[in-house]
């Protein structure tokens, strides 16, 4: 129950308080005086969207809250924020910030809405057989047979997939299988183009190292003399023996001019080192092996030549065209399963319908025992709302097939094709008055008479709720009048001994049977509109309602008539 409602600068509205009570809760006033402002703040709290250009001018947000009574007894805090620069809206539950799908789960329990809109739904066979599937309250049916559909739909999406990814991939084959043995023949490793450079740089430095070598032993030897015997001896014409020489010779000098002895002496010991420095040339040439082979030259300038074919070929960098050959080999090897695949989910696809053949095998049943039901209570409700004795509702089913893929497709493996995967979905058919055939509903119903059928329906449901949630009636007496609205407020007030009602009519017959009674009109000050509601009591409910049938004398003793009638 919607115990507390408060709306804070929404369209006119700048501060506005209401308490409903139980039973039957009325709104009155002028047309254009601001009710529907009320259901919109309802609604935004619900769940429903807002356009931020309903702040009201110069306030920087509109907010609405309720407090809920829930049929536990809990209280429930709703309050949700229209910021006017952004349009975005803030949700809280209990003072707790919170998701507009939240607020939307809890709405069923707490509000349930029927309008003119509501009215030209009940003119669609979709909406009608929901009517009928929320009469069923079988959600294990339903949740059963959606998640087999949702399913069957993945299943068919695979398939669907399989078979385009085949059809791209089969036209193509021949130039996958020629791009596959390219690459098969030269059989390109993992970063083998930077180890084959790496190795031709290690040739060339093998290359150059080794003619120092032989530069450095020519010059200490000689040329061709790369093991020369020392001192004085071997072949001549290195260092070595060059050196050798000019020892003796300054040998000599110094026996005849002591001021070379010190010269002697450095060239004595200066002969070790370049002996010492020969040996280490020699043996590192024997031992390093950094010999060069030609061999191994030609062959890395070969593989380095057949990797520079293959990338151009393929016009691709050696990591593409790696890349490349495990796409190959993946698209390839799908081609060759691909049929196994398809009867894979060929299998899959039969499974799956015959599950949901079964849950269709309840399901329908079922909702032809509902739409029994419903009818008869239809026609009970529809009789006390002024309706011919005759009147007669008939659920008219028309078979749906659910497997969206029956067709079927070049590959379709058709194992579902013995599945029965039809539903049967209604659509409401009346016969308002004898004489008549049964037509649809959108070919013969007035207004007045739509308006008394969601009224039929609501009373109906609202018996079967296991939640108690507030019923808002927007007009609901739209093209009724006579007696007729009286059998209408009749059922009303019945209604409102078991819900809680808020009731939005222009009707005082409608208005008489309030349990609480709101006044909502326009007041303009300095030179702003402002829509207040107030509640009304005693001698004001009184003027409110001969205001409603004319005003007047007359209106005022037919007030005071249907004041007396008041439960």
């Amino acid at each position: 129950m919607l115990e507390y409602l408060r709306i804070q600068d929404l369209a006119l509205i700048e501060d506005m308080e209401l308490e409903f009570g139980s039973g039957v809760n009325v709104l009155s006033g002028e047309t254009g005086a601001g009710k529907s402002f009320i259901l919109k703040a309802l609604n935004f709290l619900t769940g429903d969207r807002l356009e931020a250009d309903l702040v009201r001018p110069g306030k920087e947000k509109a907010s609405a809250e309720a407090v809920f009574v829930t049929s536990s007894g809990e209280e429930l805090l709703i309050r949700r924020e229209l910021a006017a620069d952004s349009g975005r809206s803030r949700l809280f539950i209990n003072d707790r910030l919170s998701s507009q799908e939240s607020v939307r789960e809890l709405k069923p329990a707490l509000l349930l809405h029927t309008s003119q809109h509501g009215q030209q739904k009940l003119l669609q066979p979709a909406f009608q057989g929901k009517i009928l599937d929320d009469f069923m309250n079988r959600p294990d049916l339903f949740a059963e047979r959606d998640e087999a559909l949702r399913a069957l739909l993945e299943l068919l999406e695979r398939r669907r997939e399989l078979e385009r990814r085949f059809g791209e991939l089969e036209a193509k084959r021949d130039l996958l299988e020629f791009q596959r043995q390219e690459i098969d023949k030269i059989n390109p490793r993992e970063n083998e183009e930077d180890e084959l450079e790496a190795r031709r740089q290690a040739l060339k430095r093998d290359d150059a190292y080794n003619m120092a070598v032989e530069q450095a032993l020519g010059a200490l030897y000689g040329d061709g003399a790369s093991s020369g015997s020392g001192r004085g001896g071997g072949i001549s014409g290195g260092l070595l023996d060059g050196l050798g020489s000019l020892e003796r010779a300054v040998k000599q000098l110094a026996a005849l001019d002591e001021g070379y002895a010190t010269d002697v002496q450095a060239l004595a010991e200066f002969y070790p080192t370049l002996s010492d420095l020969a040996s280490r040339l020699r043996q590192g040439d024997r031992n390093s092996g950094r010999k060069a082979s030609s061999h191994d030259a030609e062959a890395i300038e070969k593989r380095l030549f057949a990797l520079s074919q293959l990338k151009r070929k393929l016009k691709r960098s050696l990591p593409e065209v790696l890349a490349l050959r495990g796409e190959l080999i993946e698209n390839l090897d799908f081609l060759d399963s691909c049929a196994l695949d398809l009867k894979q989910l060929g299998r899959e696809e039969y499974t799956i319908c015959e599950r949901l053949s079964e849950v269709l095998s309840r399901l329908n049943p079922a909702r032809r025992e509902a739409a029994t039901q419903l009818k008869a209570l239809l026609e009970a409700e529809l009789r006390d709302l002024g309706f011919s004795e005759q009147v007669q509702v008939e659920f008219v089913f028309t078979a749906r097939e659910l497997h969206p893929g029956r067709a079927g497709s070049s590959l379709d493996s058709g194992s579902s094709a013995h599945s029965n995967t039809t539903e049967d979905r209604a659509q409401i058919f009346w016969k308002p008055n004898p004489g008549q055939s049964a037509q649809p509903m959108d070919k013969i119903a007035s207004g007045g008479e739509l308006s008394r059928f969601l009224l039929a329906l609501v009373s109906i449901l609202a018996r079967r709720m296991i939640e108690a949630p507030t019923l808002i009636f927007d007009e609901v007496d739209s093209g009724v009048g006579g007696i007729t609205l009286n059998k209408v407020a009749d059922k009303l007030r019945d209604l409102g001994t078991r819900r809680q009602l808020i009731l939005i009519t222009h009707w005082p017959s409608l208005a008489a049977g309030a349990s609480r009674h709101f006044l909502v009109r326009k007041e303009v000050l300095d030179g702003e509109t402002y829509t207040r509601c107030t509640r009304l009591a005693g001698a004001e409910v009184e003027g409110e309602i001969a205001r409603m049938a004319g005003g007047g004398e007359q209106g005022r003793v037919l007030a005071r008539e249907l004041m007396a009638g008041r439960p």
